[in-house]
């Protein structure tokens, strides 16, 4: 039965149009999961076009979520945490959580205090361009913090760090080599190439890191696509690994762990990425969740930007 409480907060206007314009929602969808009548979702979206929320983009569409915001800052000792309200029925998390990551970014590089970006790649990197309005940035540049594969052309490393630039009106930085070097390849060696030297010198001058993560499943892009072949994900699981961000797989208390990869990844260090003053982790979905509180565990990212769904994962089992 839906409830009978009128609420005009801020808060319900703002889920009720992130589900209807984000998630591309019915009214009668928004409805049900709600608990509300749909002509109070009506109410809602018209109240927020009266007001001046919804214009290119919803304002302030976290608000309902403050709470979980907060819980995740005290639990992992982070600087902050956004969480945006997902779409379950569809198991849509990507394009939830990619929306707010265009959110945070456009108002963190209005506030001219980031010079140099690193970012990884994957879906919900590629989601957070498509939110991006084009702004005008010229003395920013973003740079690929691992390397790519020749498959998944528009959420690769090299599509990623393109197009994030091109929204933001920014130069960029491409990491040409593979994620994973081909076995026997001496990775000194291939890394001395004066290139490379250049484009890593780059990561010690990061101001912000913006990092993916990925899970060792058939869920996971990085599983499909991105091993070589000689190397299977029960590998992987065999070294105690629960997934990996930058190519570094850790397992669940967040420790690198040794893989047949440990040697052939590249990308930025571990011990490099660590001194990058703001380090945002953008990852969600339900699969992801042990990755995701292994990376928060150890201090690799201390601004979390997920959905509301693995929120509450990550709070139910957040003891060491």
């Amino acid at each position: 039965m839906a409830r009978e409480k009128i609420d005009d907060s801020d808060a319900f206007i703002t889920e009720v149009c992130w589900h209807y314009y984000v998630n591309s929602m019915t009214q009668a969808d928004i409805a049900r999961h709600m608990d509300v009548t749909r002509l109070r979702v009506n109410q809602a979206i018209q109240r927020a076009k009266s007001l001046g929320m919804v214009k290119v983009q919803i304002e302030s569409p976290f608000l309902p979520r403050i709470e979980l915001q907060e819980k995740l800052v005290a639990t992992y000792g982070l600087d902050q945490a956004m969480v945006a309200p997902a779409d379950p029925e569809h198991y849509d998390y990507n394009y939830p959580a990619g929306a707010a990551l265009a959110s945070f970014l456009q108002r963190r590089v209005e506030t001219g205090d980031l010079r140099k970006i690193g970012v990884s790649w994957g879906i919900t990197l590629q989601s957070a361009i498509a939110n991006m309005p084009r702004q005008s940035h010229p003395d920013l540049e973003v740079i690929s913090m691992f390397g790519g594969t020749v498959r998944g052309a528009t959420f690769n490393s090299f599509a990623i760090v393109s197009g994030l630039a091109e929204r933001l009106g920014a130069s960029y930085s491409i990491l040409a080599a593979p994620n994973f070097l081909s076995k026997g390849v001496d990775r000194d060696l291939f890394l001395s190439q004066e290139q490379f030297r250049e484009h890593f010198d780059k990561f010690e001058q990061l101001d912000a890191a913006v990092l993916t993560c990925s899970d060792i499943s058939a869920k996971s892009y990085l599983v499909q696509e991105g091993l070589p072949p000689e190397v299977s994900p029960q590998d992987l699981i065999d070294a105690g690994a629960v997934g990996d961000v930058v190519g570094i797989f850790l397992d669940r208390n967040g420790i690198a762990v040794p893989t047949p990869l440990s040697s052939r990844t590249i990308g930025i260090s571990l011990e490099t990425l660590l001194r990058v003053p703001l380090r945002v982790l953008v990852a969600a979905g339900p699969h992801k969740a042990e990755i995701i509180r292994a990376v928060l565990r150890q201090g690799i990212a201390n601004t979390l930007i997920t959905d509301d769904v693995t929120a509450e994962m990550l709070l139910e089992d957040s003891a060491p």
